[in-house]
């Protein structure tokens, strides 16, 4: 053992030995290799921190994100109802609890300037289900979520350090919260993240009242722990159990049937809150990391390359020690380990690349882009993945060297070759074979880089639903009970304050509503048409809503297509109208122009709502998504659901100007408001365009991440091409010095170069093509606009990749070029 941990040790003292006395070679080849293991490091950091990196909570594996699906209604993603809360809690046989959260913002003032705040509301099982105890006070418990009790409230670490300095006399003290005073009874730790929500400043409890809960409202989300031992497939079995028996413990709403309910066929869909948090992200980060792969691959076909050109030059130094009597073994593990030594240099440096890359890339993607974003670092698995990367690499290009020179009849192919000074084919091959693969490998990261570029222009380029989204100034409001406690006062208070910003100079219009374009929140909804009947046993599809005042279509740069706009009048009048979207006018009447006259309702017993514009379809979830079938209805609605002229106090403001942005138009915006009410603030004052671009933030990440790879393939594919024509060119002087003898012309020394690099590029070309044909279906679910088989981005890549190997060919044909014959042959 001793023995062998000694030769060990010299094996890798003797290579950086060797490695030293050369440089230059080690210096390209490290920072070759740094390229390739530096960028996997940094890409398996993410997909660590994202994708494998269990969730900061005690035993993450037995949490559990509680959906539904409504196929009956066209839902596939539909959340817990009070009444499905209640039932889950009480018979469920696989939860070891479980707890419902949801959004919210608040108003906080008393406490120097008021604030609008984002908070969490959550009934009293969610914290103690995630397991993360206050650092001061207690949780919330079942007294504190119950109707009737005094309110309470939880403060997180970030609000509790900017607010109240970190004191720790907090706990007992009361805030205003939406015009109610709260006691404050906990504050949670620094570390503590809600799952990948936006920090909350305010936790707060629902207060869910049993006695009053009806059948539907599933504007909640559900989370669940397991009991020990139960597994999801159970907890499925015992959620569809559950269902019927919810159906029949509470009442329906008023004007809806239990049929209604029943013919949505609400199923379970529940899963790990893992895959919850993470969303589809994982499609994007394992073609990154195959595509960073594929550097890795070219780096070490690169410096392979390198060092077969390396060890050719060290033939008598290897001959002399297999006649000293060196065995295959031991020339196979000097070489190996002088692989392992370069490998090991570089992934280190790598290592320094990948961390401020890491550093760059959290400062600076927006949070929408990354789920788990600041869970992104290098620790234990980022170093053993650096550890392996460099041990792979460190195989990959150094087998070759070995597979062709750790032979024990070394010396008797050192002497047959020494008989020519010019290398034959033979000694190319394995060269040639190099670039080849780095070229393929190159042409398909190209290709794969192309198709989103494509596809982030054909997004730029899309017909969004609204124009000039940089010239739409956004603001949240909240106008809560506690602060203006009639309907009407509210319905006043946002015309007054829609006219204030009105006469704000350079302003064009001003609106507001319950949802704006690319935030994804609108209201989902059931739709009834007047004269058109569903499928017997099927209940309407739900359909998105969205409560608008007049001047909405103008302030975002949305159109009619047919009809008109709703007037100030029409609310005043109390007048039961509606808009609808393009693709919902032609779903149903197959011509826009065909809905204006039409009636809808949303309710079996509601009064009828005729349809008096039609407006273009607007796309809400992002570009790349089917703008949704929706319905406009008036900010004070009549007749809907059951009520009748009730108040939206939670709503969003959207004025057009090309002031939007500015901070000094922001303050005159505050100022209208406030010379209303002083305790209304603003909060998420952002343009449409901040919007318009957090939707495409994935696509233009992984737009920036597959570029920069392609970038980096290309190059080395080059530097790699350059290298092996530049090494035929040296072993084949005497080669051409004798065509230039006897009367070879520049066109043909030309070429001769030329026309060897062209047959290694075209193989490669083909082979990349062949391969990049398959493997870019697996980000087919990336693109937009364009096919995962573009012939146009095919072409492109191929014409880029050729007129870049012509740049490689230059400087060889050049030298090859201006070959002295009798300078050669002298040197012979």
């Amino acid at each position: 053992m001793m023995t062998s941990v000694g030769t060990s040790w010299q094996n890798l003292r003797f290579a950086v030995r060797i490695l030293l006395k050369s440089p230059g070679f080690a210096a390209v080849a490290v920072l070759t290799l740094a390229l390739g293991i530096g960028s996997n490091i940094a890409i398996f950091s993410v997909v660590n921190g994202v994708l494998l990196k269990p969730l900061s909570y005690p035993h993450p594996e037995e949490l559990v994100a509680v959906s539904h699906t409504a196929p009956g209604i066209n839902l596939t993603n539909v959340g817990v109802s009070p009444s499905m809360y209640f039932i889950y809690r009480e018979q469920s046989r696989a939860f070891e609890d479980i707890g419902l959260y949801g959004d919210d913002s608040v108003n906080v003032t008393g406490l120097e300037a008021p604030e609008h705040l984002r908070a969490l509301d959550v009934t009293d099982g969610v914290l103690p289900i995630l397991g993360i105890p206050p650092v001061l006070g207690r949780w919330f418990n079942r007294e504190d979520d119950l109707p009737g009790e005094p309110d309470t409230v939880m403060l997180t670490y970030g609000y509790w350090h900017r607010k109240f300095g970190g004191d720790h006399s907090v706990i007992g003290r009361m805030i205003d919260v939406d015009g109610k005073a709260r006691e404050i009874i906990g504050v949670l730790p620094q570390r503590f993240g809600f799952l990948d929500e936006p920090d909350p400043a305010l936790i707060l409890p629902i207060k869910l009242d049993r006695a009053t809960t009806l059948l539907g409202d599933f504007s909640l989300q559900g989370i669940a722990r397991l009991k020990p031992g139960a597994t999801m497939a159970q907890a499925n079995v015992d959620v569809a159990r559950m269902l019927p028996i919810v159906a029949r413990s509470f009442p329906t709403p008023p004007r809806y049937s239990l049929k209604a309910y029943e013919d949505a066929h609400l199923g379970p869909d529940l899963r790990p809150l893992k895959r919850a948090v993470v969303g589809d992200v994982g499609d994007v980060l394992w073609v990154l990391m195959g595509g960073i792969g594929l550097v890795l691959l070219i780096a070490c076909a690169n410096v392979a390359n390198l060092l077969l050109v390396r060890v050719e030059g060290r033939r008598q130094e290897l001959a002399i020690r297999v006649a000293l009597g060196a065995s295959r073994r031991a020339i196979a593990t000097q070489l190996l380990c002088e692989s392992f030594v370069l490998s090991l240099i570089g992934s280190g440096l790598g290592l320094g690349f990948a961390y401020g890359g890491l550093q760059i890339l959290v400062a600076m993607a927006p949070p929408s882009s990354l789920p788990r974003l600041n869970e992104i670092g290098i620790g234990g698995p980022v170093l053993l993945f650096s550890f392996g990367a460099a041990l792979v690499a460190s195989l990959l290009f150094g087998s070759l060297p070995v597979l062709k020179y750790a032979d024990v009849r070394l010396g008797t192919r050192l002497r047959e070759a020494s008989r020519s000074l010019s290398a034959g084919r033979e000694g190319f091959r394995a060269r040639n074979a190099l670039v080849i693969v780095q070229v393929a490998l190159a042409l398909v990261l190209l290709i794969s880089s192309g198709l989103m570029i494509r596809t982030f222009r054909a997004l730029m380029h899309a017909q969004a639903g609204f124009t000039s989204p940089e010239e739409v100034q956004t603001f949240q409001m909240s106008m809560p009970a506690g602060e203006i406690r009639k309907d009407e006062q509210v319905i006043q208070m946002q015309q007054d304050i829609i006219h204030n910003l009105e006469t704000i100079p350079g302003v064009q219009s001003a609106s507001l509503s319950t949802s704006i374009p690319m935030n994804g929140s609108l209201a989902v909804g059931l739709l009834l048409v007047e004269d058109q009947t569903s499928a017997p046993g099927r209940v309407p599809p739900a359909r998105w809503f969205n409560f608008v005042s007049p001047g909405f279509l103008a302030s975002v740069g949305a159109r009619l297509i047919a009809g008109r706009d709703l007037r100030w009048t029409d609310i005043q009048d109390k007048m039961s109208v509606a808009l609808v979207s393009e693709n919902l006018a032609r779903e149903c009447w197959n011509d826009p122009l065909d809905a204006i006259g039409k009636r809808i309702r949303t309710g079996a017993n509601d009064q009828w709502s005729e349809i008096i514009g039609v407006v273009n379809d607007i796309h809400y979830e992002g570009i790349n998504k089917p703008a949704p079938k929706s319905v406009y209805w008036p900010i004070v609605p009549r007749d809907f659901a059951g009520q009748d002229n009730f108040a939206i106090r939670d709503v969003t403001f959207e004025i057009r100007t090309r002031r939007a942005g500015a901070e000094d138009f922001l303050k005159e915006v505050r100022q209208a408001v406030w010379s209303l009410d002083p305790n209304l603030p603003l909060a998420e004052a952002r343009t449409l365009g901040y919007f318009y671009g957090r939707s495409m933030t994935r696509t233009s990440f992984t737009l920036v991440m597959l570029a920069c790879a392609g970038s980096v393939a290309l190059l080395l594919g080059i530097v790699g091409l350059y290298g092996v024509l530049s090494y035929s060119v040296s072993q084949r002087t005497r080669e051409i010095g004798i065509r230039v003898a006897m009367g070879a012309q520049s066109f043909h020394v030309m070429r001769l170069v030329v026309g060897h690099g062209l047959k290694l590029v075209l193989i490669g070309i083909a082979i990349g093509l062949a391969a990049a044909l398959g493997l870019t279906r697996l980000m087919a679910s990336l693109l937009y606009g364009v096919s995962a088989t573009d012939p146009l981005t095919f072409a492109g890549v191929v014409i880029l990749l050729a007129l870049s190997a012509l740049a490689a060919f230059y400087m060889p044909a050049r030298r090859a070029m201006r070959t002295d014959p009798m300078v050669s042959l002298r040197n012979e």
